[in-house]
């Protein structure tokens, strides 16, 4: 990084330069969040692992004191879940007589940023269009939407080697687990319905292959929700389980039928890897 500090001292012309030197700035600011967070995540790790204070001070070059300070310093580990800079939250809009947000979808949006945000992560929320259409070739992306809004959904998770999200022949939408054929469908669907859903989680590959992406897609819109109340409350259990490897899962989630509130959240299958550790 050096080298571009330098390119931009050597700049003649100061309005350019004004502005490199702000957006430098806020890639090193990103850049030392995310160091002192894998600093973090290792002292942890070699501490679970055997290692002691002695160990790790050597290591490090530092003193014993100095390893205690910085096993502290910093963002958690479970940062990375969500990504390493401008974490961009993409919820759809809905067909109507003016196109519109669903309440439960923004709530969905507004609960991970403030996740986000409660990471050190700067956050934006974005709008998917009625026609589903969305890149999904972007770093620290994130997207609430089923395979019925979203071509582009459909077609990642058709690739999902664990769940599949498709509707039965009765009608009902339902995830299915393809190597048991285990179905989880949403109460809330049920001849006797229950103020329940479930919802689809999972982290799966850019088409382009150069990453991954996160995929929210309840049965109903407050299924999402339940994922961002889930992500809030075990994310960093969820981040020791999948880490930032390709995983998939069901959630479940109780709500209140006035507004839709979830009350609950919980892994309905348990993380399932796309590849075996």
């Amino acid at each position: 990084m050096i080298e571009e500090v330098r390119r931009v001292s050597a700049m003649q012309d100061h309005a350019l330069r004004v502005k490199a030197a702000v957006d430098l700035m806020t890639e090193l600011q990103s850049a030392v969040i995310e160091t002192s967070r894998m600093r973090k995540e290792s002292i942890a790790w070699l501490r679970k692992n055997g290692h002691s204070m002695a160990d790790v001070a050597k290591l490090m070059g530092v003193s014993r004191a100095r390893v205690a300070q910085l096993r502290d310093a910093g963002p958690p580990p479970e940062r990375a879940f969500l990504g390493t800079q401008l974490v961009q939250v993409a919820v759809p809009l809905r067909p109507g007589e003016r196109e519109y947000v669903a309440v439960e979808d923004s709530s969905t949006g507004q609960k991970l940023l403030a996740l986000a945000q409660s990471l050190q992560l700067n956050g934006e929320l974005q709008y998917i269009p009625v026609t589903g259409e969305i890149d999904l070739n972007r770093d620290d992306l994130v997207i609430v939407c089923g395979p019925k809004t979203s071509p582009e959904a459909a077609a990642a998770l058709s690739q999902d080697p664990r769940l599949s999200f498709e509707p039965l022949p009765d009608g009902r939408w339902a995830l299915t687990e393809r190597e048991s054929g285990k179905i989880y469908t949403s109460p809330s669907d049920d001849p006797d319905p229950a103020p329940t859903d479930v919802a689809y989680l999972g982290r799966l590959p850019r088409p382009d292959g150069q990453g991954t992406f996160i995929l929210i897609a309840g049965v109903h819109a407050v299924g999402s929700l339940g994922v961002a109340h889930y992500l809030t409350e075990n994310l960093a259990a969820l981040y020791e389980d999948a880490g930032t490897s390709p995983f998939s899962m069901v959630v479940a989630c109780d709500f209140a039928p006035d507004d839709k509130s979830v009350t609950a959240s919980r892994s309905a299958s348990g993380v399932l890897l796309h590849e075996d550790p």
